[in-house]
């Protein structure tokens, strides 16, 4: 009998979700010390005026809005260039996965995060604009690598029943890291004027102690069967993951991929475009991705803080800080459900409530000044969001698409929607107070249409792939193209795509 869940597995996983927590603080730590760095920054270009800051009672942070054009300049290159250095780098994750496999993957990237964390904590004893966007595009460049290592190796290691719930720990370890960057960046703990560089310094910690545990963890079985031809170490590990059980079901599987694999050849992101065998599950994990950073989750984020002003609530800080916790405690809620109730179901019940809720905030943004309780309607809206978000739209897109593609493809895949998730993310994060200031409280009209439109695309086009193995998750999109008449052409496209890569 299969034990299924073991210590080894359990280590693996936490393991490779630190670097998916590390990601999440790095994402959030930015936000709280903005007028702090600001200010350093205008001291290390001469812009910044002491005596006004004297005039202030010192107090800087609440009063001198750094107006400075280069200051500006600095400070949005210091937020945009992660999702940068995170649009490049997701195109090497196939690469650098199958290079030395996943766990070789994940240690050499850390140098990277190691690298980072180094520049930023040391900012004050250099020529801290400088340091700081060295530090956040290299930390970029790691997370744009982590976000497909980290799903990719917990998927193929996972137990097919609990493959949905461990997938959804990446995103779980994203919103905890968010609110540990959104708690030790308050103010009278690292988000002053003494400790900021601090607050930067740990977005490199976590892959300290990831590097140590990485050396405890076993390589993917499917990457040592299939990629490398190692029998009797695939199944060493596989014992090591599930414990002493019988591998012959499992090596069957793996055997029947390898052979699928051995057929469709090894795919680079471009011949995956091109292809028109995989143009359907592409199409649906694209759009997975798409959905997720267009739903205006971000944007939420960016205006929460003035909504809860309005709303009268004395601190908004720990009011957005309340929102982190709500991300986990929904991201969790996923986790729970995720093999039980299906990625298809969790996804439309997020979108559907998330187009809801977007509804309800305009309305409530839009007649604030009228009726005064209506800023509590936009409140409420806020934290039902981001639970609908949570549930589904948030986690399942980034261990969904190792799901929808066999052995071959897969890497490929996961670059091609790691990159169009950063893109989105760097759009959203570029365009929306722009957005924002023109269409003024009717802004989230627009993403209630976006959601709707996904919603429906999800119902059309989305398979459920709870409980199914890899192979049978790439027949239902055989059997949707029509399999039977376009046999021929897809056995003369992989014969082609095979050659072309022999030679």
């Amino acid at each position: 009998m299969e034990k299924q869940l073991t210590g080894t597995l359990a280590l693996a996983v936490f393991t490779a979700a630190l670097g998916s927590l590390q990601m999440g603080y790095s994402l959030g730590v930015i936000n709280a010390p903005q007028k702090v760095i600001e200010r350093h920054y205008a001291r290390s270009l001469g812009v910044y005026n002491e005596d006004l800051a004297r005039r202030e009672g010192g107090n800087a942070t609440e009063h001198e809005e750094p107006s400075d054009p280069s200051v500006v300049m600095y400070w949005s290159l210091s937020v945009a260039i992660f999702s940068i250095g995170g649009m490049v780098s997701s195109f090497l994750v196939s690469f650098v996965s199958d290079f030395r496999g996943r766990i070789k993957g994940m240690l050499a990237i850390n140098i990277l995060a190691i690298t980072a964390g180094l520049l930023m904590g040391l900012a004050k004893m250099g020529t801290p604009y400088l340091m700081v966007i060295a530090g956040r595009a290299i930390m970029g460049l790691y997370c744009g690598l982590s976000s497909g290592l980290v799903p990719l190796y917990i998927g193929e290691i996972s137990p097919v029943k609990f493959r949905g719930a461990m997938g959804a720990l990446h995103q779980l370890a994203i919103v905890i890291g968010i609110l540990i960057s959104q708690v030790i960046g308050l103010e009278f703990l690292l988000g002053n004027d003494d400790m900021w560089h601090v607050l930067l310094g740990l977005s490199g910690a976590p892959a300290i102690l990831q590097s140590l545990l990485l050396l405890l963890c076993p390589e993917s079985p499917r990457y040592l069967y299939i990629k490398q031809g190692k029998v009797e170490e695939a199944c060493k590990n596989l014992k090591r993951l599930k414990g002493d059980y019988d591998t012959s079901k499992d090596i069957a599987e793996m055997q029947a991929e390898k052979e699928e694999a051995m057929k469709e050849a090894k795919m680079s992101i471009w011949r995956l475009l091109r292809s028109s065998v995989y143009r359907q599950q592409l199409f649906v994990a694209l759009m997975m991705h798409f959905s997720q950073q267009f739903s205006g989750i971000n944007a939420i984020f960016y205006y929460s803080t003035s909504i809860f002003q309005t709303a009268g609530v004395g601190q908004p800080v720990y009011a957005t800080i309340g929102v982190g916790v709500i991300n986990i405690i929904f991201t969790l809620v996923s986790v729970i459900l995720v093999d039980r109730t299906g990625r298809r179901t969790l996804t439309l019940v997020g979108l559907g409530g998330m187009c809801c809720c977007a509804v309800a905030m305009t309305v409530g943004l839009a007649f604030q000044d009228v009726y005064s309780w209506m800023s509590y309607v936009s409140m409420t809206a806020i934290f039902l969001f981001v639970s609908f978000f949570e549930i589904g739209p948030g986690p399942i897109p980034w261990f969904i698409v190792a799901e929808l593609f066999s052995q071959g493809p897969r890497p490929a895949a996961i670059a091609l929607a790691g990159c169009c998730n950063w893109t989105c993310n760097f759009i959203i994060g570029m365009f929306f107070p722009y957005l924002e200031s023109l269409c003024g409280s009717y802004v989230f009209i627009i993403f209630a249409v976006l959601l709707f439109g996904f919603t429906i695309f999800i119902y059309v086009r989305v398979p459920e792939t709870k409980g199914k193995t890899f192979e049978e998750i790439a027949a239902v999109f055989h059997h949707k193209r029509g399999a039977p008449p376009s046999k021929p052409q897809e056995e003369a496209e992989m014969v082609q795509l095979k050659s072309s890569t022999e030679a």
